[in-house]
């Protein structure tokens, strides 16, 4: 009978988000996969969140308008893409510290499919928490067509390598 050998297993945890360490000025961030957003993800956040305006549920109402179709809540368009960015920006964080200059600059309506990616613009060590750090990025939310449909800037408090959650 062979001897049998006992072959130690390698185990490998996925990592959710990313340390101060890791974040670099000018990289850019392609957030997959994409997300289409259909008329009944609108409906629902836009009645969820209290917004009963027309343009958002009534579709014979947006009909008559410009667009002559529902337009996709802007709410529910920024929640999704900033949850796109989960990932890659703010996995690891401790705190969204703010957003600025949200820009929507093209309607998005159901059936659309969402993209988006974060440019880093900023990494800096926290004055007032020496283990941690704020990252600045700028998220840009492309259509299926590649059009810009938003962008905004978005400040994060993220942990050093060795003083994250998953690190305790």
């Amino acid at each position: 009978m062979p001897d049998q050998v006992d072959v130690a297993k390698k185990r490998i945890r996925a990592s959710y988000g990313r340390y101060l360490e890791d974040f670099a000025v000018g990289e850019i961030y392609e957030h997959r996969p994409g997300r289409t957003i259909t008329d009944n993800d609108n409906i629902q956040f836009s009645l969820m969140t209290m917004n009963s305006h027309p343009m958002h549920c009534d579709a014979n109402y947006a009909a008559k308008s410009e667009f002559g179709r529902l337009l996709v809540n802007s709410g529910l368009t920024l929640a999704v893409v900033l949850g796109m960015t989960v990932n890659d920006v703010s996995g690891k964080a401790i705190a969204n510290l703010g957003w600025k200059d949200i820009r929507l600059t093209a309607p998005v309506f159901g059936g659309d499919t969402l993209y988006a990616e974060s440019e880093v613009l900023e990494v800096r060590p926290s004055k007032s928490r020496p283990t941690q750090g704020i990252v600045t990025t700028r998220t840009r939310a492309y259509n299926q067509n590649d059009v810009l449909i938003m962008e905004f800037v978005r400040m994060s408090l993220v942990p050093r390598r060795g003083h994250g959650v998953d690190d305790l």
